[in-house]
């Protein structure tokens, strides 16, 4: 006698489950998001007869201590800046999920990453489920990613995709994307949860089984977060988002998970033409040939082990509406909303009745508190309508008195400053004690609060 289905009702937005449908998911709060799938039948024959397998020896438990430990092999992207934001390179049997949105540059630098692999000696194997393999060529083409042990299969079938691994053996495996893959035994859509869980946990096997290295190309919502079940987030050895709109120039790769590596650096790329190019030196692209304009501050921000040199840009102006407008773009609105009740009420500018604008020149996202500093010195500097200090960086952390704290790797902000011709460094009196009132040519001037920062930062003359 034939089994009956069973369904639960799965959620398309973070994967939670219900025996019945509801219109609000009770996991993420997402309306009209839990679709029905069906549960494919356990098979128990086998019962406890598991427990009495044969074990080897690298099966049993061991006590942790003898676990041998061996350098983990890495090889190369033919991007650097991939290769920084990975932790040194790709890890044989590894499995890398990059996400991003539409148009920002996922295929086209996972295809040039592939040309690149292959060109060094290593066979690579790329599958597309949203375009033929006559579609890649073009593209190959216009990017110059052509290479004789790159090979390209239009397929969405899992177990077909599984028959190709086997036969091309390769050592670089590309899935774009994930959303496209289905298993025929699943009973849902490709793309929905169960879909997804399942065909990543498939290629999780085969990777870390043959030792291939996988790259899984996912799609976002609308909200920026990865489409799907946030459970792919837990498969994957590393998570690399792509940041940046379509239409801007510069992309922003960040790593929010690596179990190979920190989750710190950030890899930078410019797009041209010829698709996503490295940009190893990205504080001259970030700074503009202008000085002296008021409501400009040049911050040091650093990034994993990575100094950037960014332009702040601050507009302060009174308004007549209530309640006056704050805009961010790049930078968080309740750290704005802080900032200015600092100066408000530590250094009493009457910031409160006026719209604030604070940007990011290239469109660099900032969140460190090293940049708390600089973003009250640009705000003050619009306000009062007066230039600062030329050739001048600000940095510091702020606290709610108005003292400025110390922050970490001041001499690394200071060398980047230094490396670029900057001449004069406003920072935490802390972090000028330590290191003294000058360092190979750089004048340094310590602050002890929010008020000291603005007198040296725009001095009367």
């Amino acid at each position: 006698m034939a089994k009956k289905k069973k369904s639960v009702f799965v959620c398309q937005d973070c994967g939670y489950e219900s025996a019945k449908w509801m219109g609000k998911c009770p996991g993420c709060g997402a309306w009209n998001t839990m679709v029905e799938e069906v549960i494919a039948p356990e098979n128990n024959a086998g019962g406890a007869g598991g427990l009495r397998l044969g074990l080897s020896d690298s099966q049993k438990p061991q006590p942790i201590a003898e676990v041998a430990i061996e350098d983990l092999p890495r090889f190369a992207t033919g991007s650097g800046e991939l290769d920084r934001v990975l932790g040194g390179g790709v890890i044989p049997g590894s499995m890398v999920l990059i996400v991003g949105d539409p148009g920002v540059g996922k295929s086209s630098l996972t295809l040039r990453v592939c040309a690149d692999v292959a060109r060094a000696g290593r066979k690579v194997l790329y599958v597309t489920g949203e375009e033929s393999t006559r579609q890649v060529r073009m593209r190959g083409d216009r990017l110059g990613a052509l290479a004789d042990k790159l090979y390209v299969v239009s397929e969405t079938n899992m177990e077909t995709i599984e028959a190709h691994i086997e036969n091309t053996q390769p050592e670089l495996l590309v899935i774009d994307s994930i959303q496209t893959v289905f298993k025929p035994e699943v009973q849902s859509a490709p793309g929905s949860v169960s879909q997804v869980r399942e065909c990543a946990v498939d290629i999780l096997r085969i990777a870390k089984g043959k030792g291939i290295a996988a790259f899984v190309i996912g799609h976002v919502t609308k909200d920026g977060n990865l489409a799907g079940p946030r459970v792919l987030e837990h498969i994957v050895d590393t998570v690399l988002y792509f940041e940046g709109e379509r239409n801007a120039e510069y992309r922003v790769l960040r790593a929010v998970k690596n179990r190979f590596g920190s989750t710190n650096e950030l890899g930078l790329f410019e797009m041209r033409d010829v698709g996503l190019v490295d940009v190893p030196d990205a504080s001259k692209l970030f700074l503009s040939d202008r000085e002296g304009d008021s409501g400009t501050v040049i911050i040091p921000t650093v990034e994993g082990t990575r100094p950037l040199l960014v332009e702040l840009q601050a507009l302060v102006a009174p308004t007549p509406y209530v309640p006056p407008r704050r805009t961010a773009d790049s930078v968080d609105i309740k750290r704005i909303q802080l900032l200015l009740a600092v100066l408000e009420k530590r250094v009493h500018l009457q910031v409160g009745a006026c719209d604030v604008y604070v940007k990011v020149a290239g469109g660099i996202k900032i969140d460190e508190p090293a940049a708390d500093l600089g973003i009250c010195v640009a705000m003050a500097s619009s306000f009062a309508n007066r230039q600062l200090r030329p050739k001048t960086i600000v940095f510091g952390e702020v606290g709610l008195s108005g003292e400025v704290r110390a922050v970490g790797q001041a001499d690394v902000r200071i060398n980047e400053a230094k490396r670029l011709g900057f001449q004069h460094v406003i920072l935490p009196m802390k972090n000028y004690r330590q290191l003294g009132a000058e360092i190979s040519g750089i004048k340094l001037y310590g602050a002890e609060t929010v008020g000291d920062a603005l007198r040296l930062a725009m001095p009367k003359n």
